[in-house]
């Protein structure tokens, strides 16, 4: 039986303005991503990291990479999604996912600490 497949995206770290995320930095965040990604490969899934800037190449990155191949599960990943000013980014990046690749499960994580427990949702590996 094929492995699951799972698809992270999310802002890259050195893109980011941590002074609204207290305690996080660009090389917290990386190997958090690193670690995660490990963690769902080692549960048993196919994983994936999709790391997008700010909106200049952002749907082109993820578009690319959702038509790699078919994923049973995309994560969002909190800075995504947060602060305010990503709304219209994170809604392309949704749309995107809606569009190609229907049957793909969204979820999302709270932190870039608790992606496998989000995707643990939704699939099982």
């Amino acid at each position: 039986m094929a492995k699951k497949t799972v698809l992270a995206i999310g802002i890259e770290p050195s893109l980011v303005d941590f002074s609204a995320f207290p305690g996080l930095t660009t090389e917290l965040v990386t190997s958090y991503i690193k670690a995660q990604i490990e963690k769902l490969r080692a549960m048993g899934y196919e994983a994936d990291s999709c790391l997008i800037d700010l909106g200049y190449t952002a749907e082109a990155v993820a578009a690319a990479a959702l038509g790699a191949k078919h994923y049973d599960c995309v994560v969002i990943g909190a800075g995504l999604r947060k602060p305010r000013e990503r709304l219209q980014l994170f809604e392309r990046i949704i749309n995107l996912i809606h569009l190609g690749a229907t049957q793909t499960r969204i979820c999302f994580n709270t932190t870039p600490a608790d992606t496998a427990e989000a995707v643990q949702r939704w699939i099982e590996p």
